[in-house]
């Protein structure tokens, strides 16, 4: 705003000016998964990069990321259709626990009629 109306601005003005006025910046802290320790070689890689699917409710794909919003994290699980590319489940949570999975898959698993021997690969 500052510099459409012509007012030069950079990041040592606008640190001077928020010292004059007692503002400080808070940001969110950083965020961190939880890390495997091991590998696990026992659960085997089925589909193994295999993206390419030719009919729907073969396989489907989920991922959790998260999301600042109302001054904290929260979490978002999606369940992908590889054939169709698109979101066929979803659920928000507050907690990136096995609760927020279910209930992503659980939604797909609706939406989709039941579908049987649906592959689901995740990370």
């Amino acid at each position: 705003m500052m510099k459409e109306d012509g007012i030069q601005i950079g990041r040592f003005k606008v640190r001077r000016l928020m010292r004059e006025l007692n503002l400080i910046s808070k940001q969110p802290g950083s965020h961190a998964y939880k890390k495997a320790t091991v590998e696990r070689p026992d659960i085997p890689n089925v589909l193994d990069r295999g993206f390419s699917v030719a009919s729907p409710n073969k396989i489907w794909c989920g991922d959790i990321t998260y999301v600042w919003a109302e001054g904290q994290w929260h979490y978002l699980a999606a369940v992908i259709d590889l054939c169709a590319r698109r979101v066929v489940g979803w659920a928000f949570s507050a907690k990136p626990d096995a609760d927020l999975v279910i209930k992503a898959l659980d939604m797909a698993y609706e939406r989709r009629g039941r579908p049987q021997n649906v592959l689901f690969h995740s990370d």
